[in-house]
């Protein structure tokens, strides 16, 4: 595995390929966080694009994650492409993205869409579904004709700018190259082999 001169560049010439590969959800990452009392928890998020360098994702601000990060901003991400047999691991600080950002992001998405991140209380204790798939209809019906809501202000958008990111491909006799760029105290990437 030949190294790009930073792992910004590393992962867009990866996730290329990763888009052109059927039956690879290529967006599709792990997010981890740990709370303040460093109890960590995981979850899938999709990945929406680098914005000034910093791995961007949105959701409720009040969920789980987001209560995490509020009280701790170091969190990691994880690709996992098994049709290519290949991982990226990538920890860093995370800080919300500017207003202007979820909201553009926001009305991009379907008003289904919307109207869920709208009524969702994310992590929160409900009575049943039934209850929030009726709340659902008859948000839609309320909002019938529409084509785009407003931007919940407990809704947003975070990137995780990065400080250490690592490539792995999978090789059958467990000889898999590692290839770790990781930002020294200058700010400039340090690249390094591991051993698999």
């Amino acid at each position: 595995m030949q190294p790009y001169p930073n792992p910004l560049q590393h992962f867009d010439a990866w996730y290329r390929e990763a888009e052109q590969t059927p039956a690879i959800d290529h967006p599709a990452m792990v997010l981890a966080t740990a709370s303040s009392a460093a109890r960590p928890s995981s979850r899938v998020v999709y990945f929406r694009g680098l914005v000034d360098g910093a791995f961007s994702f949105y959701t409720n601000y009040n969920s789980r994650k987001g209560q995490e990060l509020a009280a701790n901003a170091q969190a990691a991400l994880l690709f996992h492409w098994q049709p290519l047999d290949r991982q990226i691991r990538i920890e860093g600080t995370v800080r919300k993205l500017n207003r202007a950002a979820a909201e553009h992001y926001f009305a991009s998405r379907t008003l289904a869409k919307q109207i869920s991140a709208t009524l969702s209380q994310q992590s929160q204790p409900i009575p049943s579904y039934q209850s929030l798939r009726e709340e659902f209809a008859q948000t839609q019906q309320k909002y019938a004709g529409y084509t785009t809501l407003p931007c919940p202000p407990y809704w947003g958008g975070y990137g995780l700018t990065p400080h250490y990111v690592e490539f792995y491909i999978g090789d059958e006799h467990r000889l898999s190259p590692r290839l770790l760029y990781q930002r020294d105290e200058d700010g400039q990437w340090q690249i390094t082999y591991l051993s698999p």
